[in-house]
């Protein structure tokens, strides 16, 4: 027989449990819907079930002399230098895209060679500099 003392940290460890237990279900759900991770176009190009309507991110190298710039967009082709996507973006590219550099577009799939881009994320290695703060350091 239990005695009231036991059955109170009985039900508050319970409690405490279905909280925490709740918490993480609701974290897992929130971060499942808002996480996107990059894919290459091998990965891409591989993959059986693709969803053209669900927002990707395409991640690689952008390929040497394929930057095309139009009035309306710019075009150019993400490389993993095994596969090629043809790449679509209306906007302004960032300042540090640019031809054999990492690039990571944000959009959806037209089909598994053509992507329109919604938003584009240029990368750099660990040893870039801003403009400002070089000229800063050389004075």
């Amino acid at each position: 027989m239990l005695t009231k003392k036991v059955k109170k940290k009985i039900i508050l460890i319970s409690l405490i449990f279905l909280f925490l237990s709740s918490a993480l279900y609701f974290l897992y759900i929130s971060l499942n819907k808002n996480l996107l991770y990059f894919k290459t176009p091998t990965e891409i190009f591989n993959s059986e079930d693709i969803n053209i309507q669900r927002i990707i991110r395409v991640g690689g190298m952008v390929k040497k002399n394929s930057i095309v710039v139009n009035q309306e967009e710019v075009r150019f082709i993400i490389t993993d230098f095994k596969n090629e996507i043809s790449v679509s973006y209306k906007g302004v590219v960032p300042n540090l895209f640019s031809e054999e550099k990492g690039v990571i577009a944000e959009g959806s799939l037209k089909d598994k060679k053509f992507f329109i881009a919604k938003k584009i994320l240029a990368k750099h290695d660990e040893n870039y500099m801003p403009p400002e703060l070089k000229n800063l350091i050389k004075e």
